[in-house]
């Protein structure tokens, strides 16, 4: 049940729609129409006006990454002539699709896939609107925005531009190749990490092309979920991507030293790993190709899109062989350091942000006894007992998957609040608790990695269709309207909702969407927290 004290809610969200349908009421004249044609770079696109949202689908942002574009830089869209029809999705980028993925794809992924989509309300503004920017999820290998879930639809109702895009996953998204380095070079490219370039470019369009759209390029909020997280921290981190958001939220993407992949471009790492370069020489030889000079990059660039992915996705990537990278490389241009570095320096963007997981997120522990689950605390291991099994329950996996859990998302978000917070930026920190309430019988421990993405784009009806329940869309107004207040000024607190603490020096205020809904309170793991920080001392 709806706790008593958050009932209200219910009715504010139900008068929400109303409230947004007159977001673009001129004063005096009623609404007017935003036009259905804008021109961007490129040319002209037509969108579709329905329930009250105007989108526009498969805007092309850059010139297919195919054949000698591929394993290249992002290059500029041919113009084309006429009205582009915008009303449909264009291919998710190439990729196996996860049979058990919270996200199918609504398209066949092909490597021609570098396409956006925006959802802005269907009257004008006075004013120019919040942009939203999603970056999927995906573990790096699959993932796209064509996903039902991922619909823009209701941000745009609460008066926000939601704008989604493809960038390039797998081998096509981290790849190095001697010859490849060398045509970099002397083209004065950057390479290595193509998934990183083409979210920068999509952000560079959305500062080019967003006030064709009627919206505000100054106020862009980046957010993404899981890969996408560690895509916004990555984007916090890099250089390369500085003036190009104002804000940004990360779910579910960890905080700390989580580079994935973060081979060197071409110098071996730590005991042997082989460098970015030697991989992709391996890939070559999995297809019959020898050599690394340019003869060999051409055949790579000919060989099929299906024979370069091999089989690739969040299932397999554990088996690729060593052909795969693993994520992002360290290339000196675009990835410079982790975010845990950059944040410690001083050197990410200095901009608000949300950050946060899931009760019972990603958290892989393989501990056979608990001694062994609990070794990471050293001569705090009998503390840690009490924080993780306070029952003395003796559960090795739950124990392991909570203190690998904590590991992974929830310690690291917590680390990132505070260092936002130290260098004098907003920063708020949630934790999902709230679990579907057709899925209370299967998900008991908590709300898994990922479930809190049709709430924060309230597309429950999408996900859970007629075992919806009344609890949960008013958990998902909520959440859209948290994150929608948040890309407008920063702060996801406004009327009618409880409260979200700001964080404060070493402070451990964080929201939890529970099943009597939103809590603003110390977080009750603090001590947890606390433990597994002190793991990362001996590393600093």
């Amino acid at each position: 049940m709806i706790g008593r004290t958050w009932v209200g809610l219910a009715s504010f969200c139900a008068a929400l729609t109303v409230g947004c349908a007159a977001w673009g009421a001129e004063s005096g004249h009623g609404p007017v129409p935003a036009p259905t044609t804008v021109s961007v770079t490129g040319g002209k696109v037509m969108g579709a006006v329905a329930d009250g949202v105007l989108s526009f689908k498969g805007i092309p942002f850059a010139a297919p990454p195919v054949g000698a574009n591929r394993w290249r830089p992002p290059q500029p869209v041919k113009a084309w002539t006429g009205v582009k029809r915008s009303t449909s999705y264009g291919p998710d980028c190439m990729q196996v699709p996860f049979p058990s993925d919270a996200a199918p794809l609504g398209t066949k992924p092909s490597e021609d896939c570098l396409y956006l989509n925006v959802w802005r309300p269907a009257e004008t503004s006075r004013t120019p609107l919040p942009v939203m920017v999603w970056i999927y999820g995906g573990g790096f290998v699959n993932g796209g925005a064509s996903p039902a879930v991922y619909d823009g639809s209701q941000f745009a109702k609460q008066g926000v531009i939601l704008v989604s895009f493809n960038y390039r996953v797998g081998r096509f998204g981290f790849f190095a190749f001697p010859a490849l380095t060398k045509e970099a070079k002397a083209n004065n490219e950057p390479l290595g990490n193509y998934t990183y370039m083409d979210e920068i470019a999509a952000l560079k369009w959305v500062q080019d092309n967003i006030k064709a759209f009627g919206g505000d390029p100054e106020n862009v909020t980046i957010f993404g979920e899981s890969a996408g997280g560690a895509s916004v921290l990555a984007l916090l981190a890099s250089p390369a991507a500085r003036g190009l958001f104002a804000k940004a939220i990360c779910e579910s993407g960890g905080g700390r030293g989580n580079l994935l992949g973060g081979r060197s471009l071409s110098e071996p790492g730590p005991n042997g790993q082989p460098s970015a370069e030697q991989v992709g020489v391996k890939l070559a030889e999995s297809v019959g190709i020898e050599g690394t000079g340019p003869a060999a990059l051409e055949h790579l660039r000919a060989v099929s899109a299906e024979k370069i992915t091999n089989g690739l996705n969040m299932a397999t990537m554990g088996q690729a062989g060593g052909t795969y990278v693993g994520g992002p490389i360290l290339d000196g241009q675009i990835v410079t350091t982790t975010i845990e570095q950059a944040l410690k320096a001083g050197t990410a963007a200095k901009v608000p942000v949300m950050i946060g997981a899931n009760s019972a997120d990603i958290g892989f522990g393989f501990a056979k006894t608990m001694d062994e689950a609990l070794a990471p605390f050293g001569d705090k291991a009998a503390e840690a007992r009490k924080a993780y099994d306070p029952d003395n329950t003796g559960d090795v996996r739950a124990v392991a998957s909570k203190v690998a859990m904590d590991k992974t998302m929830i310690e690291p978000a917590r680390f990132v609040a505070r260092i936002v917070e130290f260098h004098g930026r907003p920063a708020y920190v949630y934790r999902f608790s709230y679990v579907a309430k057709s899925m209370r019988d299967e998900w008991k421990t908590g709300a898994p990695h990922a479930s809190e993405i049709p709430y924060v784009f309230d597309t429950v009806k999408a996900k859970y269709g007629d075992k919806l329940a009344p609890e949960d869309e008013v958990i998902a107004q909520a959440a859209n309207t948290y994150w929608a207040n948040f890309a407008k000024t920063g702060n996801p607190n406004g009327k009618d909702l409880p409260t979200w603490p700001e964080m404060v020096p070493n402070g451990d205020s964080i929201m939890d969407f529970t099943t009597d809904g939103p809590k603003g309170e110390i977080d009750p793991w603090a001590k947890r927290l606390d433990l597994t920080a002190m793991t990362y001392k001996d590393k600093e």
